[in-house]
């Protein structure tokens, strides 16, 4: 019995080595615990706005990203996936008001090449840029990283082995949902809100109003910040920017005295977050604020906006995972000489594999 789960486990290492080549982005994670806590409600029905439903109820225990995917994390994915041709536009050139996209005024990604050899590089060598979350991001690009991470980093053309399938088969479109089993993921409404805003410690501890541990608001201001409450948020809401240009955008966790109830940073800041939860004739939603609003990240408000075609300069998201999330690691062909050599002499050795990402 151990040889052939031996076997088995041999097989499964050679296919994987055989696999595509892999990318290296990093994500640190944050656990949230406290499963089968109470939800509470939001939006117009708590003095919000957007639809009224009961957020935040989540049952299980899982991870969300620490912090918002960087610009540095998505030209990772880019140059896995859209280096021969970027299929379904990952690279956002354009936003509906004329920002500029991704390598205008307010971005900070390059593409430079010609169709069949793009590389996509920081703007103008600019390192500031790196630790900056991504913005001018739609849904459709945010499910497509989450099922990029899903698989494992893997490079090649956007298809069912690298961004259109995994955690979310893309080609339903608007009927796109999350599958069981999913490693990484956009986090839903509950997830979300439940990492930013509730008060953990049992099941019924309730909510704070704003993403630092506070009822009180975020003051904009420039980091390092201070403790909540008041603390900071990288927001435009007193008429002027936290950060001004050419970033206005801060490095995530900047605000390094100003983290969530479960160790998250910039929910209440930096880009608005797309999240996976969806309301019938107004689209998927958005969560927390951006340095472009007036509205501080309340628990309240929400937002449901079109996924076909609108990128917007404030939208930005995190990704979330279960608590063994991510690729089989890549194994050297020495390593699979020796369990192989393992398996035919018999050795005692259990060999195991182990889905992990880096936290």
């Amino acid at each position: 019995m151990m040889k052939c789960f031996m076997t088995l486990a041999v097989v499964s290492m050679v296919a994987a080595a055989g696999s595509a080549a892999r990318a290296d982005v990093e994500m640190e994670w944050v656990t949230v615990g406290d499963p089968g806590n109470v939800g509470e409600v939001s939006g117009a029905g708590a003095g919000g706005t957007g639809p009224t439903r009961i957020c935040g109820a989540v049952d299980y225990v899982y991870r969300i990203g620490k912090y918002e995917v960087t610009n540095g994390q998505y030209i990772e994915f880019l140059n896995a996936v859209a280096a021969i041709e970027d299929t379904y536009e990952l690279f956002e050139a354009e936003d509906p008001y004329g920002h500029g996209g991704m390598d205008g005024q307010y971005g900070g990604v390059q593409q430079i090449g010609s169709p069949g050899d793009y590389t996509y590089v920081i703007k103008d060598g600019d390192t500031e840029w790196v630790d900056k979350p991504i913005h001018f991001i739609g849904f459709y690009d945010a499910l497509r990283f989450a099922n990029w991470m899903h698989n494992g980093q893997p490079t090649g053309l956007q298809d069912e082995t690298t961004t259109e399938d995994g955690a979310y088969d893309m080609s339903l479109g608007s009927n796109v949902v999350r599958k069981a089993g999913a490693r990484v993921f956009l986090p839903n409404e509950d997830e979300w809100y439940k990492a930013a805003y509730y008060k953990g410690g049992g099941t019924t501890a309730g909510y704070w109003n704003y993403c630092l541990d506070s009822d009180w608001p975020p003051v904009a201001e420039p980091p390092p910040g201070r403790p909540a409450p008041p603390g900071s948020a990288n927001y435009y809401g007193t008429g002027d920017y936290a950060v001004g240009p050419p970033y206005y955008a801060t490095d995530g966790g900047a605000y390094l005295l100003s983290p969530g109830p479960y160790g998250t940073f910039d929910q209440c800041g930096n880009v608005h977050e797309w999240v996976e939860t969806w309301e019938e004739g107004l689209g998927p939603f958005l969560r927390g604020s951006g340095w472009p609003s007036f509205d501080p990240g309340h628990a309240a408000n929400h937002f449901g906006y079109p996924p076909e075609g609108q990128v917007y300069l404030h939208t930005g998201f995190r990704v979330a995972a279960m608590l063994e999330p991510g690729p089989i690691p890549a194994v050297s062909h020495w390593g699979l000489v020796v369990m192989i050599l393992l398996v035919l002499t018999g050795g005692t050795a259990v060999l195991r594999i182990r889905q992990s990402v880096q936290a």
